[in-house]
């Protein structure tokens, strides 16, 4: 069975300035929160290790995402590329955009389509100056990409903003209805409000759900394995959220949960390269 494992974040160029390099002790201290012991390859910053930790956990792809953030860290779009480049067929390439002036998100959103990026990444809480998911000044960004069919990946679970009311599942939902063809993952699966987003999900077709960290050991576990095993196969979708859970150890973990083997297949490779527009290729 192939596997996309939907959120990597390798150790390179400015991606060893997020938080999650640049303050090791406390990306351990949260691998070590969910059961696990850090892996190695993020203690060394070494993408060959990395990638043998892929190997070893029959990884066959990872979704490499590009951030726009203050507090989090930025990575530029030619990072990614670069990235994914000097690994062909390996990687899978995510752009992220400055949401703050419309024409320069547009024309960013233009440039990644023609560079061979498959996705567009927003984090509005996350951004300098925060935004809610249903900020009006991002309405013109969702409906260039719903008219060009370009799925979004939203970060609106676990910290992602300065306070809980930017995860409120509300703000998304309204998002998901003045869009209904818009393809959003909802990356940490809109932790900590999980029985709140699954009831959004059952909804609201157009929305995917990737708990990736959040669904290690974390309250609300078992009612997101409930729905990757019943109505949401076919709409969750796998990430290890690299470093914070190491690739071998969290696909292990992962292979313990009581999804179905078709179920497994969606989760774990169908649903991200439909999502992506792999399928057809």
């Amino acid at each position: 069975m192939p596997i996309i494992d939907f959120r990597i974040r390798p150790p390179f160029k400015t991606f060893r300035n997020m938080v999650m390099y640049a303050s090791g002790d406390r990306r351990d201290r949260f691998t070590r929160q969910l059961g696990f012991e850090p892996a190695p390859s993020a203690s060394a910053e070494s993408v060959e290790l990395m990638i043998g930790e892929m190997d070893a956990a029959g990884v066959d792809m990872g979704v490499i995402v590009g951030r726009n953030s203050g507090p989090l860290g930025s990575v530029e779009n030619d990072v990614v590329l670069e990235f994914t480049g000097a690994h062909p067929g390996r990687f899978i390439p995510v752009a992220s955009i400055d949401v703050t002036n419309r024409k320069t998100a547009i024309a960013q959103i233009d440039a990644a389509v023609k560079a061979g990026f498959k996705a567009i990444n927003i984090e509005p809480g996350a951004y300098a100056n925060p935004l809610h998911t249903d900020d009006r000044r991002l309405y013109p960004i969702y409906a260039y990409c719903e008219d060009h069919n370009l799925p979004v990946i939203m970060m609106t679970g676990g910290n992602a903003g300065p306070d809980i009311s930017y995860t409120m599942p509300a703000t998304l939902d309204r998002v998901l209805t003045d869009f209904p063809t818009l393809r959003i993952v909802s990356s940490h699966g809109n932790w900590p409000w999980v029985a709140e987003i699954l009831h959004v999900a059952f909804r609201r077709p157009n929305l995917y759900l990737s708990p990736d960290m959040y669904l290690v050991n974390m309250p609300g576990m078992d009612d997101y394995v409930k729905a990757a095993n019943g109505f949401l196969s076919d709409r969750f979708i796998y990430a290890s959220s690299y470093p914070y859970c190491p690739i071998k150890d969290y696909k292990e973990w992962f292979m313990t949960l009581n999804i179905s083997d078709a179920n497994r297949e969606k989760v774990m490779y169908r649903n991200a390269a439909r999502f992506l527009g792999l399928d057809g290729q």
